[in-house]
């Protein structure tokens, strides 16, 4: 090497260092603001606080406790057919379907995407026509969705090796070998996905209540989904990383303690198609889930006061529940009373609210699940970081490595000319490395630091220190309870089924009931809750 290259290369070098120093200062300048939904109520309730008497007592036919996916489409449904009922929010409006907003830029704190719904996901599909998502055929085999909705190309990416590539399975560097089982593997699901049991349903269906209940499906559900891969001679590494990934974004937990009939669900169980869409085409919003919740609770007509339900009891004419709000950190508290409850809170927080479950056939010692905790992280940009390839920046973008399950681009569905200004990368990080005890008491103990450095790991790999320059604030959302874990033996779970099938004074409604924490499965549950009150 020359003098003068020598120089140059040392100047660059210099450079790069004083650069990364400017990035690191950066960064020690942001603190992000951590939110932890139900944790102030939580604690409050925990350390056995008096609370004080209800202020005010309301009556109505049917009282909603919570406003996640369920409670929404209790709602919806009940609105509908012009019912009197009243929505108790829960501590957090609209649960793990909340979004927030920036001045112009909205982002989620939650879910992020709902797929097509299938032939089977008529309740989805009424909804969706409802709120004019679905224009044309909305119980067809190819309805005609609102292209605002479909999610825009470029769709996904991933970071292998520090290299792009085009989709999520890994191919940059993958042996012809490797990439010939992921064919097979894929051809398996496609022939497990028009699969029917002895009974004439299909094995794996959204709703999962709906699938066949065909007994030699049933061994399934006694081992992970890792050991049946095993089991069928898939071997590859590159596979095994992309399916150990799916389980973690989609239930919170790596695919070892997930079980083989909720890994195979995954594949097996979507079905939908559009006319003016692919079929592996999802919807999503700049808000993720959020603008398609508040869009229901608009349409539902249904009223909805803040608060969270400390005790709900059975009377002779009905049901009872108490309810409190914090204010300022200060309690108050009031009473509602109605002929039927919809009970659509997380089961852990129901066992501990709604007196009488034993009866119902659930025990909390027996049959409560494990519960995956969960990171989100809003990274709002004061302008776009550069991009290091020709691999265009995606809707969703995911590092080849664990916790993180990469980032999420708000303004992707913008139509416009140039990129846009600003915008908001959403990471979500699932603590899938811990155990769930482990990670929640982590979660609890972190500071600010430890936090912010495990939600912008993903985004550090892509853009190195050229990130912090770009970054204008962060707001951090840990939710410790995010999903049920579908562990093996969940589709045996006798409590769960006992509250799936209870049709008294309190009807549940949750994703839980399903153990698997997504739109089609909460809406679901929701739907028959409604009909239910409304018989």
């Amino acid at each position: 090497m020359d003098r003068r290259s020598f120089l140059l290369s040392a100047g660059g070098a210099s450079l790069a260092a004083l650069a990364s120093g400017a990035g690191f200062m950066r960064w020690q300048e942001i603190a992000p603001h951590l939110s932890y939904p139900g944790r102030e109520e939580g604690h409050f309730l925990r350390d056995a606080r008096a609370l004080p008497p209800p202020s005010s007592a309301i009556e109505t036919d049917v009282v909603i406790l919570g406003s996640g996916i369920a409670g929404l489409t209790a709602a919806w449904k009940l609105g509908r057919e012009g019912a009197r009922a009243l929505m108790i929010d829960g501590p957090q409006a609209f649960g793990n379907a909340a979004g927030a907003r920036y001045g112009e830029l909205e982002c989620p704190t939650g879910a992020h995407y709902l797929p097509l719904p299938s032939t089977e996901s008529t309740h989805v599909r009424a909804i969706l026509s409802d709120l004019g998502i679905i224009e044309r055929d909305s119980f067809g085999e190819t309805p005609y969705y609102d292209e605002r909705y479909i999610v825009h190309a470029p769709e996904e990416r991933l970071l292998v090796n520090g290299r792009w590539q085009e989709g999520l399975v890994p191919a940059l560097g993958v042996p012809e070998a490797e990439l010939a089982e992921q064919r097979r593997f894929f051809a398996h699901m496609e022939r497990l996905r028009g699969q029917r049991g002895a009974d004439g349903k299909r094995l794996f269906v959204f709703p999962s209540a709906l699938s066949s209940t065909d007994m030699a499906q049933a061994d399934l559900d006694r081992i992970s989904f890792k050991a049946w891969l095993e089991r069928e001679g898939y071997r590859a590494p590159s596979l095994h990383w992309y399916l150990n990934y799916c389980c973690r974004d989609d239930y919170g937990a790596r695919y070892d303690r997930v079980s083989a009939w909720a890994g195979l669900h995954y594949f097996a169980g979507r079905s939908g198609r559009a006319a003016n869409a692919s079929d592996s085409a999802v919807l999503t919003w700049p808000g993720g889930l959020a603008p398609l919740a508040a869009g229901m609770a608009a349409r539902s007509g249904v009223p909805r006061r803040p608060g969270t339900a400390v005790r709900v009891r059975r009377t002779g004419s009905g049901v009872e529940a108490l309810c409190f709000s914090l204010e300022n950190g200060m309690p108050m508290t009031y009473l509602v009373r109605a002929r039927k409850a919809v009970c659509a809170m997380p089961v852990f927080v129901a066992a501990r609210v709604v007196e009488g479950m034993a009866d119902d056939g659930f025990d909390m010692r027996r049959h409560l699940p494990e519960y995956a905790p969960w990171l989100v992280a809003n990274f709002v940009m004061r302008h776009p970081p550069r991009e290091r390839d020709d691999v265009a920046l995606s809707w969703d973008n995911v590092v080849q490595s664990e916790p993180g399950l990469g980032y999420v681009v708000s303004t992707h569905q913008d139509i416009r000319m140039e990129p846009a200004e600003r915008s908001v990368f959403t990471a979500y990080v699932a603590l899938s490395h811990m155990t769930a005890l482990a990670a929640r008491r982590w979660m609890q103990s972190a500071g600010a630091r430890e936090l912010i450095e495990l939600a912008s790991a993903d985004l550090k790999a892509a853009y190195g220190w050229t990130l912090a320059a770009n970054v204008e604030r962060v707001d951090i959302t840990l939710r410790a309870h995010a999903m049920a874990v579908p562990a093996p033996g969940f589709r045996s779970n006798a409590g769960m089924a006992a509250l799936r099938e209870a049709d008294g004074p309190v009807l549940f409604a949750h994703a839980d009931l399903s153990g698997l924490s997504v739109f089609e499965e909460a809406s679901w549950w929701g739907w028959r809750a409604a009909e239910r009150a409304l018989a």
